[in-house]
Order: C-alpha cells, then sequence, then structure tokens
C-alpha cells in the first residue's frame, strides 16, 4: 500500500460559488438538496464501437500504469481488453478538474462531492446509464443515489472509493482513550502544544460538526450549510483550539513524524495514516467519535462532452470492477466501492480495517460538500457562509 492522497480540501475554490443551486446533505445516502435543477441532459441507451482512446481527469493515485510503481498498473490490462488508449491527467485540486471538466478534451472525471454537484448544475456532466456499467449491481448501496453523485433518483457517475476522516491519539499519553471530538476541542488544554488539526478551511465542518452535538441550540443540521450565527460559533471555536494546537497538518509524512516523535499526541487523520504510523512504531489508535466525522466519496463522471464516450463507458465499469477496485484501494488508501472487491485484495483484512461494507460506519460520514449561500440543508428563510468566507476565517483562526 502506498498513500497517495493530496490535501484536497485545501485546495477548494471559491469558484465553486458560481453554483447556487444547492448541493447535497451529506450521509450516506439520499437526494440533493430541493433546488438542484441540472440542465435536461439523456445519459446513452447503449454503447457503440469503442474509439481507441478515453481522455481521464485523475487525483493522484487513480490512474497507475506502472510507471510510478511497477506493481501497480491496471491501465495495461484495460488498454489490452478494450483497445482504448488511456490519456490521462492528474489534477491537484476539485478547482482544476471543474476547469478542465469544461474544456471539452476530458471524457472522465473522478469528482469529489465538492466538485461532483458542480459538475451536475453546469452541465458538464452527463447522467449515467448505470445499465451499460456491469459492475454497477455490485457497489455497495450506501454509495448509490448519495447527496453528492445523483439527483432525482439519477445517478451521475459511477461511485469509486470513499473515506472518513478520523480521530488518532497515542494510547500513552491521552488516558482515558477519547470517545469524542472534546479531547480537541473543549479539552484541548490537557495537550496543550500537542494536537494536531488538518489545515483546510473545510475543517471548519469537523467544528460545526462537533457543536451540533454539543450545541443542540444553534440549530446545526448539516456542517456545509452554517448561517452567520452557526459559522460564527465554529469560527470561535476554532480559535479557541488554536492556542492547544501544536501543528496543522496537510503532508501525511510530517504528521506520522510528530506522532512518532511525540510532538502531536492527539487530532484528525485518515486510516491509511494510522496505519502507518501504527506499523513505524508509533503507539496509536484511531476512531469515529462518538459525534461522527466528515469524509470523502469520489465517483468517476462522464463528461457531456465526451468525444471518447464508448471507450469512456468501459472505463468506468473497468475500475470499479473487483479486481481493479481492489487493486485502487490498497494503492490509495480508501474504502473500495464494489462490494466483491474485498475478497481481492492482498490484505484480507483491509476492508475490516476500512469498514467498507460497514454501512452503519458511513452513515456517521459527513461527506465533503461545498458551502454556498443557498443553505444546503434546505432553508429559506436564512442565507448560509459561502466558501469564500470559510477560506477568510481560516486565514483568521490560524492567526
Amino acid at each position: 500500500m502506498r498513500l497517495i492522497r493530496t490535501p484536497r480540501a485545501a485546495a477548494f475554490c471559491a469558484a465553486a460559488l458560481l453554483l447556487t443551486a444547492a448541493c447535497g446533505s451529506s450521509g450516506s445516502g439520499g437526494s440533493s438538496a430541493p433546488g438542484l435543477h441540472p440542465p435536461a441532459l439523456k445519459a446513452p441507451e447503449k454503447l457503440g464501437r469503442t474509439e481507441g482512446q478515453v481522455n481521464l481527469i485523475a487525483w493522484a493515485g487513480y490512474v497507475e500504469d506502472g510507471s510510478n510503481d511497477p506493481r501497480a498498473d491496471w491501465v495495461g490490462g484495460f488498454e489490452k481488453r478494450t483497445g482504448c488508449q488511456v490519456r490521462s491527467k492528474v489534477a491537484a485540486s476539485s478547482d482544476e478538474m471543474v476547469k478542465l471538466m469544461k474544456t471539452g478534451a476530458y471524457d472522465a472525471v473522478s469528482a469529489s462531492g465538492d466538485a461532483s454537484l458542480r459538475l451536475i448544475a453546469s452541465g458538464e456532466a452527463a447522467p449515467v446509464n448505470t445499465g451499460l456499467v456491469p459492475n454497477y449491481k455490485d457497489v455497495f448501496d450506501g454509495l448509490k443515489n448519495g447527496a453528492w453523485n445523483s439527483v432525482d433518483g439519477r445517478m451521475y457517475g459511477i461511485p469509486h472509493g470513499r473515506g472518513a476522516n478520523l480521530l488518532m491519539y497515542n494510547t500513552a499519553k491521552v488516558t482515558p482513550a477519547p470517545t469524542s471530538w472534546s479531547a480537541v476541542f473543549d479539552d484541548a488544554a490537557r495537550y496543550e502544544g500537542h494536537v494536531t488539526a488538518y489545515d483546510s478551511p473545510i475543517y471548519i465542518a469537523d467544528a460545526a460538526l462537533y457543536l451540533k452535538a454539543h450545541r443542540p441550540e444553534l440549530g446545526i443540521k448539516n456542517p456545509y450549510a452554517l448561517d452567520r450565527k452557526q459559522f460564527d460559533a465554529a469560527v470561535a471555536l476554532l480559535k479557541r483550539q488554536n492556542r492547544y494546537v501544536g501543528e496543522y497538518w496537510s503532508d501525511y509524512l510530517k504528521e506520522v513524524s510528530a506522532f512518532k516523535s511525540g510532538d502531536s499526541v492527539v487530532g484528525t487523520t485518515w486510516q491509511v495514516i494510522a496505519g502507518l504510523a501504527a506499523s513505524e512504531g508509533a503507539e496509536v489508535k484511531a476512531l469515529v467519535p462518538k459525534e461522527g466525522s466528515t469524509g470523502w466519496s469520489d465517483t468517476w463522471m462522464v463528461s457531456s462532452k465526451a468525444k471518447h464516450p464508448n471507450c469512456a463507458y468501459k472505463w468506468l465499469d473497468w475500475i470499479v470492477s473487483p479486481e481493479v477496485n481492489a487493486q485502487v484501494a490498497e494503492y490509495f488508501g480508501e474504502a473500495p466501492a464494489n462490494s466483491r472487491a474485498c475478497a481481492e485484495t492482498t490484505d484480507k483484512n483491509f476492508c475490516a480495517t476500512y469498514h467498507a461494507a460497514d454501512e452503519d460506519y458511513w452513515k456517521k460520514i459527513a461527506f465533503w460538500n461545498t458551502p454556498v449561500e443557498q443553505c444546503l440543508d434546505g432553508r429559506r428563510d436564512v442565507t448560509c457562509v459561502p466558501y469564500a468566507e470559510w477560506v477568510r476565517a481560516w486565514t483568521g483562526i490560524k492567526g
């Protein structure tokens, strides 16, 4: 396994504000929030002859041909089987993915929740005929018809994988074992100088998720849909936390090093980082606290302007096939989307570690969305704080 994930949340962009329609609610399923009215595009009813090429936009680690690691090559098999030569571009952010899709030069993209609904609303992504993707039937139900990949029951892509943002702690120095995010918020003074937090404006949603449980009078329903009062409360909580933070992290190697040295003893992390830290001798454990957590879910989407749609559909089916989906999940460090992929992982405990089939686990995860003025929780009597203000506030939080 090799960790590839880049700090996507830090690269969210104010261009998301172009999406005036509401993004979906967080969670593991459900239709998108009221107000999203994408253009009336049709999915193909059948596939034709493959075009010999497919142009993809992807996160690093999703489209591997063996050039980065000879053990990681699922592009070669695809090209041999379909005759579709893969041309791929790695994107550093969701905003870059949206911009590239708007050029019409790419056939498909591995979009995260902060990009997928922008692509749907703008008409850049076409609805997908899941009947033309045979392996879709084995995708976990919790990833189908999600708030980030469907509108009114119509899928706009094929789910690829998912992950949660966890609370990690040093088992020798943090006692008793924490069960709440209070360890990094209201109780952070106990670990002054040794608390770590994710370095991104989207981390404001983590504070909002905590306040949702601990300050019910605020009325927070969705951590990505905050009116001014709710937003100010989350910012105030993070400013109080700041005095106890030793390091804000975005580089996973630095977080591993900090937990190994004891410079950090409690903070937010990813499952793959927790596993790596433990394998290198750090005394750590990670969990989803009782309040739940934020997280991500990625979807392969087809461009409405695709010049090679038949090859694109072949790729969607290939990347979510059991064996390939297992390879990607282990290489990247996330739970696979295909339920049959778990039988194909080299580490037979992989899916248990990443809770791949545990739908009750994923119901606790509020998947990333982009905050916009039209509140994502359906409220129409207030205006929510857009992401551009989250970016400005984050600078103030860190001082």
